[in-house]
C-alpha cells in the first residue's frame, strides 16, 4: 500500500468516527474554556471565531491536553468533551487585531478561567472537524454576534501582552518557563497577543502550534547540547489512546530520529513514516508533519530538566481503534514517557530489541524506514536476524 502520510489520515479520519457533534440551534449560551480556533483556508483572509460549548461554568477540560492523560480521560471522553465545542467563525484579515471581534478572541484567551459566553449564528452549525495537527471540535457555522462576560487574565500572558517590544519567541520562551500551560500559550500566540505591537496577527492554528512547539524545540535544543550526554543506552516508554511509544535515548550528541507506524487502524494496512536530523536542528519542513515537533520538543525538555544532552529514537505504533486528536496525542504521551524511569541497556543492540520485542510491527520494518537507527545498528555491526527470532508479544493489558 503505497500512500503518503497526509493522504492516508485525510482517509483515516473520515472512516473511523462515529460520533456525532452536540446539536445546537442559531443561537447559543454558554461558556468557553477558553478557547478559539483560526483556519487557515484563504490566508490572509482567515475564518477565525470562539469555541463555545452549551454547558456552563468551569470547561477548562474540554480544551486543555495537557490534564487528560494524568486524568485518564478515555478516547471516548476527550471525543466527547471535543465535540460539544461549537466553532463561530468570521472572514478576517489577520492583521486587523484592533477590531472589536478579534479583541473579544484576545480577551478569551488571554483569560485565567472559562468565559461565559453568548453566539447568535447565521445558520445552524453543522458538521465536525478532525485533524492529527489540531484537537477535535464539534459544529461550525457564520458568528453573527458574540458577547462574553468580563474576565481575569492569566498574569503571565497579560505580561506579554502588554509588552509590546518583547519578540513573540521570547515571549513564547518566557511563558514556557512560567509553567504556562502549552495549550494556553499556543491560543495566546494564534489570537496576536504577543510579540512587536507592528507585526502583530493572527495565527491558523495549526500553525501556531508548530511554530511554538519548534520555538520551544530550538530553544531547549541550544541549551541541551551545551551539556555533557548521557553515560548509557536509555528507553523510556509509554502507551495510552491507543498508541505505543518508546523513546531510545542515546549516549551521544544530540541526533533525533521519529518513526510512526500505523497497523490495521483502517484494515490490513501497515504504514510506516519517518523523518530525522543529525547534529543539528532540522531547517525545512518536516516531511512526517507537526508531531515531529511535538515529540522533539518534549524530548529536549526533559533533557533539560535532567541537565544531559543524548539522542532520541522515538518510535510510535497508532492501532486499532486509533483516532487522530491532534499533536497534543505525541506531546503528551512523549512527556509521560519521558517521566517513567529509564531502563538502561549496554549496547543500542540490546536497546532494540527490548523495544521491538514491545511492538506489534516487525523490526525490519522500522529499521527499513529509519535511517538513523539503521545507521546505529550498522555501526555495531547488527543483523536483522537478530531481532526477528522469538520475538515475543505484549498483551493488551499490559499497556499503561
Amino acid at each position: 500500500m503505497s500512500i503518503g502520510k497526509a493522504e492516508y489520515l485525510k482517509t483515516l479520519t473520515v472512516s473511523t468516527l462515529q460520533s456525532r457533534s452536540v446539536p445546537i440551534g442559531t443561537e447559543l449560551d454558554g461558556s468557553s474554556p477558553p478557547s478559539i480556533f483560526i483556519g487557515s483556508a484563504g490566508y490572509p483572509k482567515v475564518y477565525a471565531g470562539p469555541l463555545i460549548t452549551p454547558d456552563h461554568g468551569d470547561t477548562s477540560v474540554y480544551d486543555t491536553p495537557e490534564s487528560w492523560i494524568p486524568a485518564h480521560k478515555s478516547q471516548e471522553e476527550i471525543i466527547g468533551y471535543r465535540l460539544s465545542l461549537v466553532r463561530g467563525k468570521r472572514l478576517v484579515e489577520i492583521g486587523d487585531i484592533q477590531s472589536r471581534f478579534v479583541s473579544q478572541l484576545q480577551e478569551i484567551v488571554l483569560s485565567d478561567a472559562s468565559v461565559e459566553s453568548e453566539a447568535a449564528f447565521l445558520e445552524v452549525p453543522t458538521g465536525f472537524s478532525l485533524s492529527e495537527e489540531h484537537a477535535p471540535f464539534g459544529p461550525s457555522a457564520s458568528i453573527d454576534r458574540l458577547s462574553c462576560e468580563p474576565v481575569r487574565w492569566n498574569q503571565y500572558l497579560e505580561r506579554v501582552f502588554y509588552d509590546t517590544d518583547l519578540p513573540a519567541k521570547d515571549a513564547v520562551i518566557a511563558l514556557h518557563r512560567n509553567k504556562v500551560p502549552f495549550s494556553a500559550i499556543q491560543k495566546a500566540f494564534s489570537a496576536g497577543t504577543m510579540g512587536n505591537e507592528k507585526m502583530r496577527h493572527l495565527v491558523p492554528t495549526r500553525w501556531s502550534i508548530t511554530a511554538v512547539d519548534s520555538t520551544l524545540a530550538d530553544h531547549l535544543y541550544n541549551q541541551v547540547k551545551t551539556f555533557s550526554p548521557i553515560d548509557t543506552w536509555r528507553v523510556h516508554e509509554f502507551s495510552s489512546l491507543h498508541n505505543r511509544y518508546a523513546v531510545i535515548l542515546t549516549p551521544t550528541g544530540w541526533q533525533y530520529e521519529w518513526t510512526e507506524a500505523f497497523i490495521r487502524v483502517l484494515g490490513d494496512e501497515k504504514l510506516v513514516f519517518s523523518d530525522s536530523e543529525v547534529k543539528r536542528p532540522k531547517t525545512e519542513y518536516s516531511s512526517v508533519g507537526g508531531c515531529y515537533y511535538s515529540c522533539k520538543m518534549a524530548v529536549l525538555e526533559a533533557l533539560l530538566r535532567e541537565r544531559k544532552q543524548a539522542g532520541a529514537i522515538v518510535l510510535r505504533e497508532a492501532t486499532e481503534g486509533y483516532v487522530p486528536l491532534g499533536v497534543f496525542n505525541v506531546r503528551e504521551n512523549v512527556r509521560h514517557a519521558m517521566l517513567t524511569k529509564g531502563k538502561e541497556f549496554e549496547t543500542f543492540k540490546d536497546a532494540f530489541s527490548y523495544v521491538s520485542a514491545n511492538m506489534t510491527l516487525e523490526p525490519e520494518r522500522f529499521i527499513r524506514s529509519g535511517r538513523l537507527l539503521r545507521s546505529l545498528l550498522k555501526e555495531q555491526q547488527t543483523r536483522l536476524s537478530d531481532f526477528t527470532l522469538n520475538k515475543p508479544k505484549i498483551s493488551d493489558e499490559e499497556e499503561l
